[in-house]
């Protein structure tokens, strides 16, 4: 399955965005290639939540337990060997319907990595994802959102697409700013399309359950439906979905 997609990209200089190494295209460049997506432009209030890092057995049961209250699903970015420690928790998340998606087997930083390690962070946490749910992930989120030639084709090559966040979206949770502070980069940012960053793992996510609590009813009374990021994708009526991830 492969994304080819038409349309020019629109950048927002909005807030903080995933680092851009000396040896990386702009974003538009894998937009239009179809191998990496920030948000997808849609008129329908569509949006996709999404956390990194887990999962986690304290936080990410109470960051699922909020989804549920509200009725949304997230897509989850699971670490490869977090995941082999917590093979219930994925199944649970896969049975409410949550998407699991590939973040890596030990979650090294990206920076300056080789192919042959994408290919075995990437193919180790495939493996485990497999293994407990039967079927392999399709998305890829590098570590930090760190991005280049060499991480993106080499994700592409593996059959992934992948998928970064709205630049405008990045909660900065990991940081515990304070719920409200949580909440105002969502709340006052949101729009048709976004992939809007959490995390559920890595220190105390307390702030990010508390602030999932007061930003999913608003989103919803605004209109929106939280979708996974592979239904945002399909969604959109200017993106082609083929079996071909050969370029």
């Amino acid at each position: 399955m492969k994304i080819a997609s038409g349309f020019a990209a629109f950048i927002l200089l909005i807030g903080s965005f995933s680092p851009l190494p000396t040896d990386a295209h702009p974003r538009h460049y894998y937009e239009e290639k179809g191998t990496a997506i920030w948000e997808v432009p849609t008129e329908t209030k569509w949006v996709a939540v999404t956390f990194d890092d887990g999962p986690s057995g304290t936080y990410t049961p109470e960051i699922m337990e909020v989804l549920k209250k509200h009725g949304a699903k997230g897509t989850f970015f699971v670490v490869g060997s977090r995941a082999q420690k917590h093979p219930d928790l994925i199944r649970e998340m896969v049975e409410e319907g949550h998407e699991i998606a590939n973040h890596t087997y030990h979650h090294p930083s990206f920076t300056g990595i080789s192919k042959q390690e994408i290919v075995k962070e990437i193919g180790f946490t495939a493996e485990v994802i497999k293994e407990i749910t039967g079927e392999p992930p399709t998305l890829f989120r590098p570590p930090g959102g760190v991005y280049n030639d060499i991480i993106v084709d080499t994700a592409s090559e593996e059959g992934y697409m992948v998928v970064m966040w709205s630049w405008h979206q990045d909660t900065k949770d990991w940081q515990s700013p304070g719920v409200n502070r949580i909440v105002d980069t969502v709340l006052q940012h949101s729009k048709n399309g976004d992939i809007i960053l959490f995390h559920d793992f890595g220190g105390n996510r307390s702030q990010t359950v508390q602030a999932l609590n007061r930003i999913l009813p608003v989103l919803k009374e605004d209109g929106f439906q939280f979708v996974t990021v592979s239904e945002l994708i399909e969604k959109h009526p200017k993106y082609k979905i083929i079996d071909d991830f050969s370029g």
